[in-house]
């Protein structure tokens, strides 16, 4: 196999989520990319774990996820979630889980400038926006790629107020996403309204977490408006605009 498709807790098991991991899938088969999945051998990577705290949870997810790539012989790692992608890149090598990894972004972008993922005919589309996920963007410096998919798409990109380097949270990171807020706006709300004041008709991403939580508010803003903005992701634009070689 080419690599290894790590497909993630959230992707695996969440109804909506499953439909990035399906169309991701959809564009490597496409691309005549050679790939596999660990399926009920693959674990959580232990991010949210570590994230609030549970230092023991996270080191007994990676140690095991760690020996079980090296049994299976696995060099080449691509995430279609930015916490597992910040998770192989730079926290598993101190336990020495030492692996290529690539977000689903960068990857799609080079199978697309190598000519495996063809564009058929780039028409000009609608305004779309893009949220940068915070491990993808802030903390590991991928900005571009994902933009640049859209770009080539035939999509004009309008950018939020907080964007790359100053982009927001949606909410969900730090474990956030399973805890309630009692105080103040929710960020993901704020982040919502920021987008639709693009005036795009489509919020774009790239990450699970961030998906989910961008639906919930900009859903949020078409009841309470009568507004038919949408939010999707990277995976499934490219997938249904994008032909295999």
């Amino acid at each position: 196999m080419e690599v290894l498709f790590w497909v993630g807790c959230a992707a695996a098991y969440d109804s909506r989520l499953k439909r990035i991991a399906a169309a991701f899938a959809d564009i490597m088969n496409k691309a005549g990319v050679s790939f596999a999945i660990l399926g009920n051998e693959e674990r959580c990577t232990g991010d949210i774990a570590r994230r609030m705290g549970d230092e023991d949870l996270y080191e007994n997810l990676a140690r095991t996820n760690i020996e079980t790539l090296n049994r299976q012989g696995v060099t080449s790692i691509v995430t279609t979630c930015p916490h597992c992608f910040n998770m192989f890149k730079n926290e598993y090598p101190k336990l020495g889980g030492i692996f290529e990894v690539e977000h689903y972004t960068t990857f799609i972008y080079k199978l697309i400038d190598t000519g495996r993922l063809k564009v058929p005919k780039i028409e000009k589309k609608e305004i779309i926006t893009y949220h940068d996920p915070c491990y993808l963007g802030r903390q590991n410096g991928i900005f571009e790629e994902p933009r640049s998919i859209l770009e080539i798409l035939g999509y004009e990109i309008k950018e939020m107020e907080h964007t790359k380097e100053k982009s927001f949270c949606c909410g969900a990171g730090g474990g956030m996403m399973f805890q309630d807020v009692n105080k103040g706006e929710r960020i993901n709300n704020i982040r919502a309204k920021e987008a639709v004041s693009t005036g795009a008709s489509t919020t774009a991403t790239g990450c699970p977490f961030c998906l989910v939580m961008m639906e919930e508010a900009i859903g949020a803003i078409n009841q309470k408006d009568g507004t038919n903005y949408f939010t999707r992701d990277i995976a499934e634009i490219v997938n249904e605009l994008t032909e295999g070689r």
